[in-house]
């Protein structure tokens, strides 16, 4: 199976980049690991409504562009719908029997996706009703996908 991480922003925070490094090294047991950064657009200190939505139109299609026929596309988007750690992990397998392989998880810049990427996503994935840092995410989302093939595999993990 190949995870493929397409992400606005570069990580800049050491103790971030350690942490995704770990859960990359982690994830090379069960998955191909690939992760997409793309540039994010600079937003404005008091940006307007418009340029907000011109913001997330240019980081979309960027966004699109690097997303193939072949991937399905699991978008974080706190509208989406929540799993527990226990149904990722079913998500995960399941999407694999389906003969998805190339599983595409989105993760937009500080002011979220657009809604070309958002119409484009096979799956609308929330971590929370509460707002976290994109960089972040990342972490988050790598950790919960690591659990999720260990509970795959029958492996420990901590509940």
């Amino acid at each position: 199976m190949n995870i493929i991480l397409i992400t606005v922003g570069k990580i800049k925070e050491k103790y971030l980049k350690d942490a995704i490094a770990e859960y990359s090294k982690r994830l090379s047991r069960y998955c191909k690991l690939e992760i997409i950064e793309l540039q994010d657009e600079k937003t404005p200190e008091n940006a307007s409504e418009k340029e907000e939505f011109q913001i997330k139109g240019k980081e979309g299609e960027a966004i699109l562009k690097a997303i193939k026929d072949n991937m399905f596309v699991v978008a974080l988007a706190i509208e989406g719908k929540m799993l527990s750690s226990e149904e990722l992990a079913d998500f995960i397998k399941a999407a694999g029997i389906k003969g998805n392989s190339n599983i595409a998880f989105v993760i937009g810049g500080s002011l979220g996706l657009s809604k070309e990427v958002l119409n484009r996503a096979d799956f609308k994935l929330s971590f929370s009703k509460m707002t976290f840092p994109h960089q972040l995410m990342r972490v988050i989302l790598l950790e919960q996908a690591y659990r999720g093939f260990r509970i795959n595999c029958g492996e420990p993990y901590h509940k």
